[in-house]
C-alpha cells in the first residue's frame, strides 16, 4: 500500500512567548502544498532479530540513526498497543528537502500512523491517531486534517480556515542551508502581536507583504544572508507574496499561475512550482 506525504508552508508564523513545558506558543497558517514523499509498506516474513521491520529509503539521503526516523517511530508507538501487527518492509522515496520548514518528516509520520490504521482496519479513532501524532512531532496532527488551518498552542491546536490559493502558483526554495530548530528558538526576541492571522489572509495577497510576517525571518536572515537573497528575487520575479517557511531555510513565493518564469538560482538549490 503505498501513500504520497505531502509538504506545508507557514503563512505568517507569530512566536507568542516561551510555555513551562519548554515548548512556545504560537500562531501560524498551515497550508497544504504538492511535493510529496512516497510512503509505503508490505507485510513481510522476517527473523526474530529484525525488529519487526526492515527499512529502505531512496531519492534525497535521509539523515540520522534509523531508530529515530519518525516513520519507524510511528510505526513503534502503534505497535506498543498492537504488539501482534506482522513484521513489515517500508520503503520512503524522499523528495520533501528535510530540516526545510516544510514538515517534511512529520508529514511521513503522520501519513505512516494512517497508513497502517487503514491497512491493518485497526479502526482508531481520529483522536487516538492525534495522541499518537503529537507524541512524534508539534505538527503532526496537521497532516492528520491536511486542510488549510490556523495553528495555536505549539502547533497542535487547529482551526480550519478559509484560504484557497489554487489559482496561484506558489515557488518553493531551499539553499541546502540546515538552520537549527533549537538555536532559532534561543535566537528569537519574543514581541507583541496585533495581526490577526485569520483576518489578515482574507485581505488580498498583495497586502499581506505589509501584515503577515514570520519570526524567524529576522534571526535567521541576519545570521543566513543568501536565505535573505532568495526572498529578494522572488520579489523581484513578480511574487505577490514571499516568506519563509517555519524556522527555515525554505522560503516560497506566491506568483500569479502565469508568471512561472525561470528565475536563476543556483544549480545547487532545490526548487519546485507547486
Amino acid at each position: 500500500m503505498v501513500v504520497f506525504p505531502n509538504a506545508k508552508i507557514n503563512i505568517g508564523l507569530n512566536i507568542l512567548g516561551k510555555r513551562t513545558d519548554g515548548f512556545h506558543d504560537l500562531q501560524t497558517i498551515f497550508y497544504p502544498v504538492g511535493c510529496k514523499d512516497v510512503l509505503e509498506i508490505i507485510p513481510a516474513e522476517l527473523p526474530d532479530d529484525s525488529g519487526g521491520y526492515i527499512y529502505s529509503s531512496s531519492g534525497k539521503t535521509v539523515d540520522g540513526n534509523e531508530a529515530e526516523n519518525l516513520c519507524i517511530k510511528a510505526l513503534q508507538l502503534i505497535r506498543k498497543d498492537y504488539p501482534a501487527l506482522p513484521s513489515l518492509k517500508i520503503h520512503l522515496h524522499k523528495e520533501i528537502p528535510m530540516g526545510a520548514g516544510l514538515g517534511g518528516g512529520s508529514a511521513d509520520a503522520a501519513f505512516m500512523l494512517k497508513l497502517i490504521d487503514q491497512y491493518f482496519q485497526l479502526h482508531l479513532t481520529a483522536e487516538q491517531i492525534s495522541v499518537y501524532a503529537l507524541q512524534l512531532g508539534s505538527d503532526c496532527p496537521f497532516f492528520l486534517y491536511n486542510k488549510p488551518c490556523l495553528a495555536t498552542g505549539r502547533g497542535e491546536q487547529l482551526q480550519p480556515v478559509e484560504l484557497n490559493l489554487s489559482a496561484y502558483s506558489i515557488l518553493l526554495v531551499n539553499p541546502g542551508i540546515h538552520v537549527n530548530t533549537g538555536w532559532a528558538f534561543r535566537s528569537l526576541q519574543i514581541e507583541k502581536h496585533t495581526t490577526d492571522l485569520t483576518e489578515a489572509i482574507k485581505t488580498p495577497i498583495e497586502s499581506w507583504k505589509q501584515i503577515i510576517t514570520n519570526d524567524f525571518e529576522k534571526p535567521v536572515f541576519n545570521e543566513f544572508p543568501a536565505i535573505a537573497k532568495v526572498k529578494n528575487q522572488l520579489y523581484e520575479a513578480g511574487a505577490l507574496y514571499a516568506a519563509m517557511s517555519g524556522s527555515g531555510s525554505t522560503v516560497f513565493g506566491i506568483f500569479h499561475e502565469q508568471l512561472q518564469n525561470t528565475i536563476n538560482f543556483p544549480a545547487a538549490y532545490f526548487t519546485k512550482w507547486v
